[in-house]
Formats: structure tokens, C-alpha cells, sequence
């Protein structure tokens, strides 16, 4: 990628004092426009580029294990004294870093670059793509329901790069995977989110760590992601053993009886049991209760999102329809209930001042922290943050595991596989007993991930340019909008052999002839903005799937055919129902 600005001015810059950066590190540091990590060698500090050369990575959120700089997401390993990598090519660009009095200085410009631009640009103007309708500009046979599928189409139709009018704005559509990967290493700097989501969330009061933006953003992912660390979830596992034990006996009862079972209803009861437990210290049980308390509420918050993203007109800020009216109520009354938990939790610190040096939870630990001001959270931070972990907790694991039991219907050989695995590690137990024992659960992975290359529940992002940029041959002016289409890459047999197939033994030994480039495969992003709680969500549906194929065997009521997809900001399935048949 090459931006159209000039390189960062080659003079020293000020990234905070030794007290700020004692011990191993890594820290996250920025010098101008350039994010940079500082660990310390042992012959002082070292200053690198902040991003991961392979997926662009903020190299700040990894760790330092002796003398190695370990990037959280693929862990690739660097010599903190070099910057060399260890095990394969490539080096971190160095950053000049010195100590005067009591600064520590960064010269950014010197390791700046910028890559030679293609001698023919193409500019917007120059691609093609669909017909617009007089006036609003929109697509012919646009149904906002199936946006992902008729973009994806077009994909096939006008290629990796296409332009069309979105809701009355030029989009740029791109489903090249170099290119995808490119512009996700860039957030937040070169890109961010789509320029209505902001106003969008906070007019709901839901801006968080999804919806922000630059300084606002920074200090949310942090704590975001140190909350949501997999060095938790083993300390987590036990109270996650319990819901999935409350989700197993729902089962029960359900097979017992006969009865059709909603999955994608169950397993958003379970993932919204699980995410209010470790976020917010809180056992709400939707899965046991007769009357669900935030489920019904929250299943109405991304449709109307959506809406609100792709709406030519801005209505609901002049008259409220009833649908806008039913969702500023559901977004109230989940505000009600974490107002309750933020009480609490206030009244659990002021109690017990020892708290503050191990807040046990999310919320705990956003009471807590400073900005980079120094100042706490307010109140509407803290509960916008609070209600973005529990969507994005709830709606995106739960739609995967759905889609995984759609698949599943259609493959009693992987079902028979799954349920071999199972009886092997749970050994006669409802769930798996431990956090060794989900690491064992490898075709239940398989069947994780290759569900997501199939049906990814995130298959749109939309994203506007924050300054002037060139992707390839392609000029692109700041405030243009893109839309990455995550799937073709992932469908696309140079990358993945008999893409459209459901395959999960390929995630465990591809096989000659079987083509399989992972990089192609993005269901959690890239970049600096890598979901965060990408760890956890892999737990939950690896013991999801076990606690299911453990116990029960899932056919489908109705065909294939009858499930169709559904796109309401995630992706999932419409028309899914299954009975449940005992194990004997």
C-alpha cells in the first residue's frame, strides 16, 4: 500500500519518560502518525515498527518471553535485540530511540518508507460496475437482507474491484485478499470504520471499542484486550463449564421431549450467559429462566443498526417509525440492566480498596482505568463499551455454532467423527471437564473454522479512507468508502481445493491436491483491529460443538434448502430448526 502524504519529518519526538516504559515490555508507543513498540534488550530499550510484518498486528498486545518479542496472534517470535525473526524470514524495521534526562526519544522518520506507485493509476471513475437507479443512485434489486450475496455475485461479475452507489455513496467493493489484508493492516491510521457508524452508536449510546475511532479507540482496545486475554480464560473455564452444563440439560429436556429446538436462540442464551459472567462478574441464566431478560432485547439492536447504516435518508432524526421507536426502547433497557451492573460494581470497589490491583472483571477493570489524559471513563463510555463486548459476545460465536449445526445435518460422517472425539476426551461427562481438555477437542476446531471459511457471520466490512491512498493500481481520495468482501478469497479454489464443500479434515491435514492457504481466511480481521475476543470465542465453540455431539445427534426439520442467509450486520441462518435424538 502507498499513502499520498509525505514521510513523517526525520527529527525527535517525545514517546514517555524510563518510569513509563520499566520492565520488559512490550510497550505501545506512537511518535507522530507512526505506531512503534518498545521492549527493553539487554543493553537498554529498543523502539521497532508497532505493527506484525505478516497480518499487521499491534506487536504491543503480544508479550515478551525471555529475549524473544511474541506477536499475540500467529506468534511469530522477534529478537528484542535485533528485531530479527526467529524461525523464518523477516526482520522489524529498528526505530532510533535515545534517552535524554527524562524523555525518551523516538526519530519515526527513519524507518518511514514508501513503496514506488505503479507507473498507470486507475482511479474510481475507471471501474465498473452495476447500474444505478435515477436519483438515489441505489442498485437495481437491492434487498439490504441479502446485501453480502448480491455484492459477492457482483464480485464474480465485475471482478476483485468493482465500484456501485451505496444509500446514495460511491463504494469502492474489493475482495482481493492482498488487498483486504492491506487496507485491515492500515486501520486505524489510513481507514476507519464507515464514517455513519460512529454517529450511528453514539446517538444510541452505544459507542465502545467497535465504534471508535483514533484517540478515543486506542486506550477501549487495550483494555478490551487485556480483559478478554486468553491467560484468563483458564481461570474463566470453570464458570464456563457451568453454562454449558445448563445448555447441555435444555437439551435434554428438549430431546426428551420431543421438541423442535431454535439453536440459534440456545446458543445466543449461552453465549450472552458467558460474556455477562466474564465481562461483567453477573449470572444472568437465560438458558434456566422462564422469561429471558436480554435476549429479546438485543436480537433487535444489529437489524436496526443496520437499517440506520444503509439508509438513504436519516428519518428517525426527524420521525420515529415504530421500528425505530421498538429499538431506542431495547437499546434503553440493556443500558437499564448494565447501569445495574455498574452500580454494583462501583459498590464492590468502594467496599474492598484491594480490588483495585486485581479487578476480576471487564467492567471492574474499566471503573478503574485512566485515558491517556489521565481522567476515568465516564459513565456512557463504560456502558457503551459494556454493551459492544456483549453484542459482538453474543451474536457472532452463536451464529457460527448455528451454521456449524446447519452443515452438520448434511454430514453424518463428520457428525460420527465429532461424537468419537467426544466420548474420547469428555469420558462420560456432559461437558468437558477442563481447559486441557477443550485444547484436545481438534476436529471440533476443524469443524469451527471450517464453518466460518463457509458461512462467515462478518462477510461485509465497510470502512472510509481517512487520507489519500493507492491500493495496487487503484488511486483512491480520502473519504472514500471500500466495502471488503471477506468470503470470495475463502471460496476461491486457488486457495482452497473444492471450495464450496464442507470440509473440516482440511483444517487438520489438507491432503495432495488440496489446496489451503489460510491467510485467504479472515473470519476474525486482521490487522491492529483483530477481534479481541478471538480466543474466547474459539473456547465457546469448541466446547458448544462437544457438549452437543457428546450427548445428542441434530436433524434438520425441513431441507436444505429452507435455511437461507440472513444479513443483519452478522450473517446468519433464517429457517434453521433441528430435533435433538438422544445418544444412547
Amino acid at each position: 500500500m502507498q499513502r499520498a502524504r509525505p514521510a513523517e519529518p526525520d527529527s525527535w519526538t517525545s514517546v514517555g519518560t524510563p518510569g513509563s516504559l520499566a520492565g520488559p515490555g512490550p510497550f505501545g508507543v506512537t511518535a507522530g502518525a507512526t505506531e512503534l513498540v518498545v521492549v527493553r534488550a539487554a543493553d537498554g530499550l529498543r523502539a521497532y515498527e508497532g505493527r506484525c510484518p505478516h497480518q499487521g498486528a499491534l506487536l504491543a498486545e503480544g508479550a515478551v518471553e525471555g529475549d524473544a518479542l511474541v506477536c499475540r496472534n500467529h506468534h511469530w517470535r522477534f529478537d528484542v535485540g535485533t528485531g530479527r525473526r526467529r524461525g523464518g524470514e523477516g526482520c522489524l524495521r529498528a526505530c532510533p530511540l535515545e534517552i535524554r534526562g527524562d524523555a525518551v526519544l523516538a526519530r519515526p522518520g527513519a524507518i518511514f518508507r514508501e513503496d514506488a506507485a505503479p507507473a498507470r493509476l486507475r482511479t474510481v471513475e475507471d471501474l465498473s460496475g452495476p447500474p444505478g437507479l435515477p436519483l438515489l443512485g441505489a442498485p437495481r434489486a437491492l434487498d439490504l437482507r441479502s446485501l453480502h450475496l448480491t455484492l459477492e455475485r457482483w464480485a464474480r461479475r465485475y471482478g476483485p474491484a468493482f465500484r456501485l452507489s451505496l444509500a446514495g455513496r460511491s463504494v469502492v467493493a474489493l475482495s482481493d485478499p492482498q488487498v483486504v489484508q492491506r487496507v485491515l493492516r492500515e486501520r486505524p491510521g489510513a481507514f476507519r470504520r464507515l464514517g455513519e457508524i460512529e454517529p450511528v452508536f453514539r446517538e444510541l449510546g452505544l459507542l465502545g471499542v467497535f465504534s471508535a475511532e483514533g484517540v478515543e479507540w486506542r486506550p477501549l482496545r487495550r483494555l478490551t484486550v487485556e480483559a478478554l486475554a486468553p491467560v484468563h480464560l483458564r481461570a474463566f473455564y470453570p464458570a464456563l463449564r457451568e453454562v454449558a452444563g445448563r445448555l447441555h440439560q435444555r437439551w435434554t429436556v428438549a430431546a426428551d421431549a420431543g421438541r423442535t429446538v431454535e439453536v440459534e436462540e440456545d446458543f445466543k442464551r449461552f453465549t450472552v450467559d458467558l460474556t455477562t459472567r466474564l465481562a461483567f462478574g453477573h449470572d444472568l441464566d437465560t438458558l434456566e429462566q422462564g422469561e429471558d431478560v436480554l435476549q429479546r432485547r438485543l436480537e433487535l439492536v444489529f437489524p436496526g443498526i443496520n437499517r440506520r447504516l444503509f439508509a438513504v435518508f436519516p428519518l428517525w432524526r426527524h420521525v420515529k417509525l415504530p421500528a425505530e421507536r421498538r429499538l431506542e426502547r431495547a437499546v434503553a433497557e440493556v443500558l437499564g440492566v448494565l447501569r445495574g451492573f455498574l452500580g454494583e460494581t462501583r459498590a464492590r470497589l468502594a467496599a474492598d480498596a484491594s480490588r483495585a490491583a486485581r479487578p476480576e472483571t471487564f467492567l471492574e477493570a474499566m471503573v478503574l482505568a485512566r485515558d491517556e489524559a489521565g481522567r476515568p471513563f465516564t459513565d456512557g463510555q463504560i456502558l457503551g463499551n459494556a454493551i459492544q463486548i456483549l453484542l459482538g459476545g453474543e451474536d457472532t460465536t452463536a451464529l457460527t455454532l448455528s451454521w456449524a449445526v446447519h452443515e452438520l445435518c448434511d454430514r453424518p460422517d463428520v457428525v460420527a467423527a465429532l461424537q468419537e472425539e467426544a466420548d474420547r476426551v469428555l469420558e462420560g461427562e456432559a461437558v468437558p471437564a477442563d481447559f486441557e481438555a477443550v485444547a484436545r477437542l481438534e476436529i471440533a476446531g476443524a469443524v469451527a473454522n471450517e464453518t466460518m471459511r463457509l458461512r462467515p457471520v462478518a462477510p461485509l466490512l465497510l470502512l472510509d479512507a481517512n487520507e489519500d491512498v493507492v491500493l495496487g493500481d487503484l488511486s483512491l481520495r480520502r473519504g472514500q468508502t471500500v466495502a471488503l468482501l471477506l468470503r470470495p478469497a475463502a471460496v476461491d479454489g486457488r486457495n482452497f481445493g473444492e471450495p464450496w464443500a464442507f470440509r473440516p479434515e482440511r483444517w487438520l491435514s489438507p491432503g495432495p491436491g488440496l489446496a489451503h492457504e489460510p491467510s485467504a481466511h479472515v473470519p476474525f480481521g486482521s490487522g491492529p483491529r483483530l477481534c479481541p475476543g478471538r480466543s474466547l470465542a474459539l473456547v465457546e465453540m469448541r466446547v458448544g460443538l462437544a457438549t452437543l455431539l457428546g450427548s445428542f445427534t441434530p436433524e434438520r426439520v425441513g431441507t436444505r434448502d429452507e435455511v437461507r442467509e440472513r444479513f443483519a450486520f452478522t450473517m446468519g441462518p433464517e429457517g434453521l430448526r433441528v430435533r435433538l435424538r438422544r445418544r444412547s
